[in-house]
């Protein structure tokens, strides 16, 4: 245990914010919601400015820099109103950043940048508890609520928590990521009451695992893990954690407890494959790649992945559908996005075997019979198994030509759909080359190496 603690105060020298920061942080903040007050007052608008999220509670990680601002309305004004006069304050304070961007998620708001702090300036209705929200942001204020009530004492485990999690690559709710939300590693510490005793507990999660810290749960969750949030019975606050990254969390806690060491604190940042790398791996595996390369729409990520999740699987079921195995299948997204394939082979052979109804199966053994006796086949119609069989002609022989030819067919979601209509790539192994981009390389040393 001493080398643990020894271990944690190590690393929470590393990341735990200095005084200078907090002080530049509070400064920019405070200055902010004055503005918004101000405007606010001057315009006769019934706005007010909040500091929510981590940087309000003290949880946030020495280096990142982000800060969420909400524009405060009162919940009895219209939706309509509410976009309209928040992104107009919100772009006045903008004016004065280094640079910043309007984006659009439920509704839309500004992300800017402010003396290297990045801020999000977000209109969000005043409700009087987190069951009456008019939008997915109003409950955020109550979670800062609960939180600064009961986290006194336990920042530092706060976090040590995240900064795990950081280094597991669990760590994040964007639907990017599928991870730890900074808000349930809070409520991950206020129940287990440490960064260790939460460790311990994950060595003995199970599917469904519940916590329940208010005992007022109203509605039943069908999640890898299940952590009620308090300011909302009917709320999962771990909705977004996929199964897999859970599962990541709990094999690196347990191997933590057994292994102790710093190395579990830091974040591995892979070297990007380089062609030859590239050429080597995908002999050695013998297996073919092909990636879908398009532009990427122009809107947040928590529109934009499950969107390109989405074509994944349903581009996947589709290379299945036609006989093409897939081995893995990961997606990327920075200016433009790729959707990448592995196979078993990207080539089949003319010849498919179809297999169709029971000969007892009456008018259905009928009809198959005379849709094959007469076409171009490489088989006359035979039985195995009881089945009706014959070896036909395959529509596609090449997974690329397939996709080239079906991926309008495919689920892609609205926005992609409009990208794929502009333009894509069908890329099969080397030509995958011709993408340069560092970050993609990233990926694909990460996707072969895991």
């Amino acid at each position: 245990m001493n080398n643990i603690n020894s271990i944690c105060a190590s690393v929470l020298s590393r990341i735990k914010p200095c005084d200078a920061e907090k002080t530049r942080l509070a400064a920019l903040a405070h200055s902010i919601i004055n503005r918004i007050n101000a405007i606010g007052k001057e315009e006769g608008l019934p706005v007010s400015g909040k500091l929510v999220g981590s940087s309000a509670r003290g949880t946030w990680l020495s280096g990142e820099h982000d800060l969420d601002i909400f524009i405060m309305f009162p919940p009895d004004v219209s939706r309509e109103y509410l976009e309209e006069k928040g992104l107009y304050v919100a772009r006045k304070i903008a004016k004065g950043a280094q640079s910043y961007e309007e984006r659009y998620a439920e509704h839309p708001y500004i992300n800017a940048i402010f003396d290297g702090f990045e801020v999000d300036l977000v209109p969000a209705f005043s409700v009087p508890s987190a069951a009456a929200i008019r939008s997915a942001v109003d409950r955020t204020p109550f979670h800062n609520d609960y939180v600064i009530s009961r986290i006194k004492g336990l920042k530092d485990e706060v976090l040590l928590l995240k900064q795990f999690m950081r280094g597991a690559g669990v760590y994040g709710s964007e639907l990017k990521t599928h991870g730890f939300s900074g808000y349930l590693v809070e409520l991950l510490i206020i129940h287990y009451d440490s960064f260790i005793e939460v460790l311990r507990a994950a060595c003995n999660w199970k599917y469904g695992t519940t916590i329940d810290l208010e005992k007022h749960a109203s509605v039943a969750h069908k999640d890898p893990l299940i952590v009620i949030d308090p300011t909302d019975p009917a709320r999962n606050v771990a909705a977004a954690l996929s199964l897999d990254n859970m599962c990541i969390f709990i094999d690196r806690a347990c191997e933590f407890l057994e292994n102790p060491s710093e190395a579990f604190f830091s974040v591995q940042v892979p070297e990007p494959l380089d062609d030859a790398s590239f050429r080597n791996t995908l002999h050695a595996r013998g297996t073919s790649l092909i990636a879908i390369d398009f532009r990427a729409p122009d809107v947040v990520e928590d529109v934009l992945f499950p969107q390109l999740h989405k074509m994944e699987e349903s581009v996947h079921e589709m290379l299945e559908r036609y006989d093409f195995r897939v081995y893995n299948s990961s997606i990327w997204a920075d200016e433009r996005a790729v959707i990448l394939f592995e196979l078993e082979s990207a080539q089949l052979p003319d010849v498919k075997k179809h297999t169709g109804p029971y000969v007892w199966s009456g008018e259905h053994a009928l009809a198959f019979k005379s849709k094959y006796r007469e076409s171009n086949t490489f088989s006359s119609i035979y039985i195995r198994d009881g089945k009706y069989m014959v070896e036909i002609q395959r529509k596609y022989t090449r997974a690329n030509r397939l996709v080239e030819s079906e991926i309008t067919k495919c689920g892609l979601g609205k926005h992609v759909a409009l990208s794929i209509k502009e333009g894509y790539r069908v890329l099969e192994n080397d030509d995958i080359l011709s993408i340069r981009d560092e970050d993609f390389r990233r990926s694909l040393r990460k996707f072969f190496e895991k």
